[in-house]
């Protein structure tokens, strides 16, 4: 399965009969929970449990100390401020831990919209410790990465409706536990909700290991060296990973395998067959959520900025080490021949996506992991996009019979897109203008929207007609992103037109609805190899899957 993936398989999905119960997996946690004598599976219930319940909670206090009955229960965080969420003297064992709070969209509560859950970071320090055990954005920590908003059906970690996060990793400490929310934002975290749930303990354990959580990135990978997501010494238990993957280059890019290094080894011991296959998924990923493995977020196959999110968690199966673990993954897969040596396509090439992922594990004593987390300037994506919005171009100039207007109403287009209305595909058309300054190799695209009611186009750009009709239809409204071209194109003036053909026979009318036309960036080794350079696209225009 290594080398031999179809870049268009889909994903096994489990049946239902083959799940745990939520509950029977609590009781397999990476330690002996009875050991600390706190629940576990159904019979822990009906033993005794030694400890007392905290909580630490949102929920206001009048001046006295004493919750205050009413409904004064959230906090705002100032951009560059930092909350406390949790500051508790052991011993003790953090059990659960629950968050809420705007989306980063307009909201009448905050109408410039709020930080979203990439630019704030999760922090928790133990026993006065300068270096956080858990370093990580509060997002990518409960496996909602890039910024998105994602439902995650979990053991470990559920964030139901996309916007309850919760956590049941347990987390021990001897002397002191601090939870911090860090706004790394330009903007407001609003309405931060939350309960942090723990039992205060007499004692632990001599030998009980901490948990820490620890995220890094590469934007891009780095060429010749497999991605690292855990590199420390010790002795411990590697507990779960999510990694998040921008594509740079055309089709899959998974065909990478882990390779996991413990106890000092120089060749990996543990060695898998692929990126999905580490995922528990085969022959590809797509989005889903299940107790132990899931991705959570997948935009679209195949193209140039396709974003992927997966988690793993080793609950029933923790990867044990001694002195020390090495967790890496490879970034191999598929390419197109204009960034292939030879000029070919085929299964297994170094690829330059760009990389992030936070490793969990277990661990006695203080970890030796170098990485930290950057500022959220620095782990927001690098924009690929010469962007040419299509909402200026409503005038009757550049559109055939029908209505064309400004629409802002979308969520995810909250500047707003141009939404043409035409009533029947005869005389229904769009154009939309924009200028290249630089000849540089670049993908061009359509960023727009799916609804039941949009129609079939075709796309010519300055009269070449591209590829075969678009269909815009879909049984709900969302984003979505056409491509359309690789190319090379001059300086000089250019013309996106598309023109009706029809509908899908489900669909209920003719609309289209444009954000903008995107030129995207290709890999720099697109640039540097020039295979396509003299290529005339107008003769044979290309889009490489």
């Amino acid at each position: 399965m290594r080398h031999e993936k179809s870049a268009h398989g889909s994903a096994a999905v489990f049946p239902p009969g083959r799940r745990t119960a939520v509950c029977a997996a609590l009781a397999a946690m990476v330690w002996s929970i009875a050991a600390w004598g706190e629940a576990g599976d159904l019979d822990d219930l009906a033993k005794p449990h030694e400890g007392r319940s905290m909580r630490s909670t949102s929920t206001a206090v009048d001046e006295h100390g004493d919750y205050a009955h009413g409904n004064a229960d959230n906090s705002r965080v100032e951009p560059g401020a930092t909350k406390v969420v949790l500051d508790a003297e052991g011993p003790g064992v953090i059990t659960h831990m629950w968050f809420t709070f705007l989306g980063p969209e307009p909201h009448p509560w905050a109408k410039e919209g709020s930080a979203n859950h990439q630019e704030v970071l999760l922090r928790i320090y133990y026993d006065g410790s300068e270096r956080p055990g858990v370093e990580a954005p509060l997002g990518d920590f409960f496996a909602n990465s890039f910024g998105k908003r994602s439902e995650v059906i979990s053991v470990p970690v559920v964030v139901e409706d996309a916007d309850s996060y919760n956590c049941f990793w347990r987390m021990p400490f001897r002397k002191s536990a601090r939870v911090e929310v860090v706004n790394q934002s330009e903007k407001k975290l609003n309405l931060l909700y939350y309960n942090i749930d723990w039992i205060q303990k007499g004692s632990l354990p001599d030998d009980t290991p901490y948990f820490y959580a620890q995220y890094r990135q590469e934007y891009p990978v780095k060429q010749g060296q497999d991605y690292v997501i855990l590199d420390t010494q010790g002795k411990g238990h590697y507990v779960g990973t999510v990694l998040s993957v921008r594509t740079r280059s055309p089709s899959w890019f998974g065909e990478g395998d882990e390779k996991i290094y413990l106890d000092g080894e120089k060749k990996p011991s543990i060695w898998g067959t692929g990126t999905e296959d580490y995922f528990l998924s085969a022959w590809g990923l797509k989005a889903t959520s299940t107790p132990y493995f899931g991705t959570p977020y997948f935009d679209q196959w195949g193209i140039v900025g396709g974003h992927t999110s997966a988690y793993r968690w080793h609950v029933h199966d923790p990867i044990v080490f001694n002195t020390s673990i090495k967790v890496t993954i490879e970034h191999w897969g598929w390419i197109s021949p204009d960034e292939n040596p030879d000029g070919k396509t085929h299964s297994w090439n170094e690829r330059q996506d760009d990389y992030s992922s936070v490793a969990f594990w277990y661990q006695a004593g203080t970890p030796t992991f170098a990485a930290r987390a950057p500022h959220a300037k620095e782990r927001t994506l690098p924009n690929l996009d010469l962007v040419f919005p299509a909402k200026p171009f409503t005038d009757d100039e550049h559109h055939g019979d029908g209505e064309a207007r400004v629409q802002t109403n979308l969520a995810f287009f909250p500047q707003g897109q141009l939404f043409y209305r035409p009533e029947r595909a005869e005389g229904a058309w769009v154009e939309i203008p924009f200028e290249v300054k630089r000849k540089e190799p670049r993908r061009l695209l359509i960023r727009g929207t799916r609804a039941p009611d949009y129609g079939r186009y075709q796309a010519y750009l300055n009269g070449v007609k591209l590829g075969r009709p678009i269909d815009l239809y879909h049984d709900r409204v969302s984003e979505w992103e056409y491509h359309l071209l690789d190319f090379w194109p001059e300086p000089g003036p250019y013309t996106l037109r598309l023109e009706c053909v029809g509908k899908s026979p489900a669909s209920t009318g003719h609309f289209l609805g444009i954000e903008s036309v995107r030129l995207r960036e290709r890999r720099p080794r697109v640039e540097q190899w020039a295979r396509d350079k003299d290529k005339d696209w107008r003769e044979e225009p290309i889009r490489y899957d």
